[in-house]
Order: structure tokens, then sequence, then C-alpha cells
């Protein structure tokens, strides 16, 4: 199944808005054209409570023309551009799809190449495996010459996309989008400088090893996003997502990591505009 299709099944109404943040905090990985809502007001109502700027991330050449259409528009928006490891398992990411996908990334409002990587889960087989892996290659050389960061999509393949990141040479700035792994991924993150970047998984009862890789990764590799639609925070999961929820987030990893909110607000504010080379 497509991830541009699986919005369907978000069950209920927006949630309410949380208490603002102390600090203004990027949403580091968003998907506004899959949510399906109104721009200005999904950026207003993030606004509101301290989020005051967010990543778009396109999943295919459709959603990443979008997305780097819409962070040259709004001031607030930058834009990821690849082709998902889903849609690259199944053939998608052509020749002719990465020469666009390399044009777009060196747009100036496009800030990182992605989201690319592996993903184990929903591709099955050894040639789904080796399309993603071809993609992911390639996605990574071009992160590098376009001089963008690199947002890995890791779901069940730590080792794999580790091993390539290691034999590829990984590019100067590495977010594993929606961080996944337990320690050692988190120890391995740490020693070569790469970022990860938590979503609402962070807060859902069976995530303690996630919780445990976030305590022990240095607070400067730490980022916050919602991957919006998907992925609500508790009490709110099932329900649609959207970047004004990043504060429950937020709060969690506070917790999480023993740090005093205004404080983490402005380290994950200072990690973001590092990771994405934001001025």
């Amino acid at each position: 199944m497509s991830r541009r299709t699986r919005n369907a099944g978000r069950e209920g109404g927006p949630p309410p808005a949380p208490e603002r943040l102390p600090v203004d905090v990027l949403d580091s990985h968003c998907h506004l054209d899959i949510m399906g809502a109104d721009v200005d007001t999904a950026l207003a109502q993030a606004a509101a409570v301290g989020i005051g700027t967010v990543v778009q991330v396109g999943v295919d050449l459709e959603s990443s023309r979008w997305s780097a259409e819409l962070a040259g528009t709004y001031g607030q928006v930058h834009a990821a551009v690849a082709i998902h490891p889903n849609e690259a398992g199944l053939g998608a990411a052509s020749d002719e799809a990465l020469r666009e996908i390399e044009a777009l990334a060196a747009l100036p409002q496009v800030v990182a190449v992605g989201e690319t990587g592996l993903d184990h889960f929903r591709t099955e087989g050894a040639d789904g495996h080796r399309l993603q892996e071809e993609s992911f290659r390639a996605h990574l050389a071009i992160a590098k010459r376009t001089g963008t960061a690199l947002m890995i999509h890791d779901r069940d393949a730590h080792d794999d996309v580790v091993r390539v990141l290691r034999e590829e040479g990984a590019p100067e700035r590495v977010v594993f989008h929606c961080f996944s792994g337990g320690t050692d991924l988190a120890r391995t993150c740490a020693q070569e400088g790469w970022y990860a970047s938590f979503a609402g998984t962070l807060t859902f009862s069976s995530a303690g090893g996630l919780r445990e890789a976030a305590a022990v990764l240095p607070p400067e590799l730490l980022l916050v996003e919602t991957d919006a639609p998907f992925l609500t925070p508790v009490p709110y999961r099932g329900r649609p997502n959207a970047p004004y929820l990043v504060p429950l987030t937020v709060r969690a990893l506070a917790e999480v990591t023993g740090q005093e909110l205004e404080a983490l607000c402005t380290t994950l504010t200072a990690n973001g505009r590092r990771a994405f080379a934001l001025a």
C-alpha cells in the first residue's frame, strides 16, 4: 500500500491543542499533503503552540514537487524530497525519477533528501530489498552532491541502514526520522554524530526500549517530529496527527531525558537549525 494512501483509518476529530511550549521548536518531519488539511490553518495552529517551523516531506515525485513548491511559498516551511523506500521497492526510483529528485534537492528551500532508506517490514523479497538498497545509495549520493541532510526511513532494517551508510560514507548531516532503534543504534548515532528524531511513538506504552534509547543519546543529537498524520502521541493515539501536537512529544522527551522543558526546547531548536543548515 502506498504511503500516500495510508491516511485511511485515522478516526475521531482533531485532538485539542496542548499547552504552548516556552521556546519554539521545529517539527522535523510532517506530511501536510497527506493530512489533507488547509495549510494556512495547520501552520497557524502549530505556531500558536510554539511550533514555528516545519519540514514538509515528500515520498514520491508528486509529493516532492508539492513539498518544494510549498516551501518556496511559506517561509516557515522547508522541504525534503525523495522516493520513499516502499515506493522504491516497487521500482519507482527510476533513473529519470532520481534525476528529478536531484534537481529538486538543489533548490534553496529544500533542506533534506528524504525520506529514503530501508523498510524490511512492508517490502518483502530479495528483489524488493535490492531495489530499496539501490535507491538508498542513490539518494545518499544526491544528498552529498547537493549538500543537504539525508533523512532516513529505517523500519526493521537498522543493521543494513548502518552498513550502507558506512559503505558509502555518510553525508555530513544524517537524520534518522521516527527513530525506532534501541540503545545499540542510539550509541551508533552518538558515535557517528547522526541525529535521532523522535515521534509520538515515544509516548506509547509499548515503547520502553525507545525511551531507553532517547535517554542515552547526547542532547545535541535529539530532534522531534510528528510524521503527521501518523503516529499521534498518547493520549490521542489513533486520531489524526498534526504539527500542533509536537509539544506532547517534547514534554515526554523532557521527562525521559530528565531535562528542564525550556532548556530542552532551546536545544531542540538549535539542533534543528544545525541538522538542516537553517539560517
